[in-house]
């Protein structure tokens, strides 16, 4: 279990103090207590403190003063004011002087948990976010996961940034394609030019040409001024084609062309532009399938294919679910609860990354600001994790704090010993068969196996 977070509570009223810290003992925090602000001052300079919750009125320093002074000790300290009904413009300022949340008087203990529950969160996302951004490579922008098949892409990515070699991205759609062709791009030493990208399944055909070469001033009708093409506006950066076996055979001749000559004409003119531009392209089939059906110059494959990167689907990414959930619901200041994110984490995600960031889009509006659940997700994603769930609550009913829920990284070990014995209880002890269905190497079974210390 994570060590308990310390909540102060600050207010000049000894019964309301006692209520509180009462309260805040019982939802699973360690509670501190201040009468006043200089009080709470000297607490927070002593003592680790992770959220400070605060009354507005109180004699010596009022709690905007007191969060005034807090935010020259501590930028980032969660701070949850307490007003008085009619003080919003009060509560207003409080925001801007840095305050997490306010809550008014009288209030449910309800409400303070879920304000203190959102405030913790936020702050952990943006410590865990600055931490990133100031740890990770510039080719990992965009790029969330620590599974294998993720560290292998980045590291993929690092080797063939620096180089001018076209590259080949397959995968399932919605997996995040488009992220690592802008991945390499700020990677590579083009990064300071522009990173263009034509979707080619988006733009008519007739349009598309246009798109791609640009044309001159009366090439066809409506052409009433010249118009620069996506090859011309990439020169020196990066031009990503997204579903390249969508673009008609007719223009895969013409890119073709570009991409050996470097050189590109546009329509209606006889110019030769010459472009110094890196082709980045991506198509969610099988590149070689596409050649056998037509949709793909034989020609132009072999000539894009100079570096193939594959982007995982979501299902092949042990553990990224929990990563990428709590990316996206930072936008939202939104929380997962346990029972959630086991239902998550047990989807197959047929739809992948776009999948997910949309389920959980929609769940936090249903949540309505409280931590999201399993009946705020779609059906056929809480029918698939039932039997997930249920070991999951087990775990919780026999946890000894039955206040908290569990950490990420005990309802995951939770979870897979789970599934493990249900799989080898379906294959009759069978680890080979049991490691199939699990779709995991059998070595990785033996060593969860250990691991776990399941028999």
């Amino acid at each position: 279990m994570d060590a308990l977070k310390t909540i102060l509570a600050v207010d000049d009223e000894p019964n309301m103090r006692r209520l509180l810290e009462i309260s805040l003992r019982q939802a699973g925090y360690k509670a501190l207590v201040a009468a006043d602000g200089k009080q709470a001052l000297s607490l927070i300079e002593s003592q680790n403190v992770d959220c400070v919750v605060s009354d507005l009125h109180m004699p010596g320093m009022s709690g905007l003063a007191l969060l005034a002074q807090i935010r020259q000790i501590s930028e980032r300290l969660p701070f949850i004011m307490v007003t008085a009904q009619g003080e919003i413009q009060t509560a207003v300022e409080a925001m801007k002087l840095g305050a997490s949340d306010y809550i008014q008087r009288p209030f449910e203990l309800e409400t303070l948990e879920i304000a203190i529950s959102k405030a913790l969160a936020h702050n952990r996302i943006t410590l865990e976010n600055s931490f990133l951004k100031a740890d990770q490579q510039p080719s990992e922008n965009g790029l969330i996961g620590q599974s294998k098949p993720m560290l292998t892409l980045k590291q993929m990515i690092q080797q063939v940034a620096p180089e001018k070699a076209t590259v080949l991205i397959t995968g399932e759609t919605g997996t995040g394609k488009e992220l690592i062709a802008k991945a390499l791009h700020v990677a590579s030493p083009r990064n300071n030019a522009l990173f263009v990208a034509v979707n080619c399944a988006a733009i008519p055909a007739d349009i598309l040409e246009s798109e791609l070469f640009g044309h001159e001033k009366g090439a066809f009708t409506g052409a009433v001024k010249e118009r620069v093409g996506k090859f011309e506006l990439a020169d020196g950066g990066t031009l990503f084609l997204d579903e390249i076996t969508e673009m008609p055979i007719h223009l895969q001749a013409k890119l073709l062309r570009v991409l050996q000559e470097g050189v590109v004409e546009k329509l209606g003119g006889n110019r030769q532009i010459a472009l110094d531009i890196r082709v980045v392209a991506a198509t969610n089939r099988d590149p070689m399938q596409a050649v056998k059906d037509g949709k793909l110059r034989e020609d132009l494959y072999y000539r894009l294919n100079v570096f193939q990167l594959n982007s995982p689907a979501l299902r092949e990414r042990e553990g990224d679910v929990a990563l990428l959930a709590q990316h996206f619901l930072a936008k939202r200041v939104a929380t997962l609860g346990t029972s959630a994110l086991t239902c998550l984490q047990s989807y197959r995600w047929p739809g992948n990354v776009r999948e997910l960031e949309n389920v959980l889009e929609r769940a936090a509006i249903l949540s309505g600001g409280k931590p999201i659940e399993p009946k705020h997700l779609p059906a056929d994603i809480v029918e698939a994790c039932a039997p997930a769930t249920t070991a999951v609550n087990i775990a919780l009913e026999q946890s000894s704090t039955h206040a908290q829920q569990l950490s990420i990284p005990e309802a995951t070990k939770q979870l897979e010993q789970h599934l493990i014995n249900e799989a080898l209880h379906a294959c009759n002890g069978n680890k080979a068969k049991a490691a199939k269905l699990l779709e995991i190497s059998e070595r990785s079974l033996w060593y969860k196996l250990e691991q776990y210390q399941l028999k």
